[in-house]
């Protein structure tokens, strides 16, 4: 039987056995790369959408607990998220690459439309996201392939890591794997959560044990 190790369901405090993950999908990117399948492709972020969402930055450094463990991808809309954040008032900390989370390669189907896409995939889409979990464009990855590289990272962070913090700008799909793993629901039906861009989405391991205590939180305001 699971030993209970909360007094209350909800107990907001990191205890020391836990590692907690803060991910943050990464903000909008530019207008015209939004028009295509970008997956693993290193676009830009949208210069307007940056300036009319200065208070979400500002939210999200007061949001953040302090910690100098920040991890991104080798992609460069996450790194300049992580560098919004910490500019907005948080305060500058090194970025750890870690290309474990990386968001899906798409393969030969990165720069397609998503009409276009579509007509050679192998099985049904899915109706929120480009694919079903089990579809592999040629010479890209599925979702699976996504959770086997998220998931023992995450893993290994975790053990590491115990009584800390650990921020991660990430992807969307890198985040729904995670949530995947770490909640072991299936592939296809974590791809049905929304995650909103600058969204905060927190994951929690003790010992053997996973919980989520925020996902696709938003700042409302």
């Amino acid at each position: 039987m699971t030993k209970n190790i909360y007094q209350f369901l909800d107990n907001p405090a990191l205890i020391q056995s836990s590692t907690r993950f803060w991910f943050i999908r990464h903000a909008i990117v530019n207008q015209t790369d939004r028009n295509y399948l970008y997956g693993s492709m290193d676009v830009p972020l949208c210069p307007d959408h940056i300036k009319q969402q200065q208070h979400i930055y500002h939210h999200l450094a007061k949001r953040l607990p302090q910690t100098k463990s920040w991890i991104t991808s080798s992609l460069s809309r996450t790194q300049d998220t992580a560098r919004l954040i910490q500019n907005a008032g948080y305060g500058h900390h090194p970025l750890q690459i870690d290309n474990s989370f990386l968001e899906q390669d798409l393969g030969e189907w990165q720069g397609l439309t998503h009409g276009i896409a579509s007509k050679y995939c192998q099985y049904p889409s899915h109706p929120f996201w480009p694919f079903c979990a089990k579809e592999r464009p040629p010479h890209g990855e599925n979702m699976y392939d996504v959770i086997h590289r998220v998931g023992p990272r995450l893993k290994q962070l975790a053990d590491i890591n115990q009584g800390q913090d650990i921020i991660i700008v990430s992807h969307g799909g890198t985040i729904r794997a995670a949530i995947a793993y770490s909640l072991r629901i299936p592939l296809d039906s974590a791809l049905s959560l929304s995650i909103l861009n600058l969204s905060i989405t927190i994951l929690e391991k003790n010992k053997d044990n996973w919980r989520a205590l925020t996902i696709n939180e938003y700042p409302t305001t």
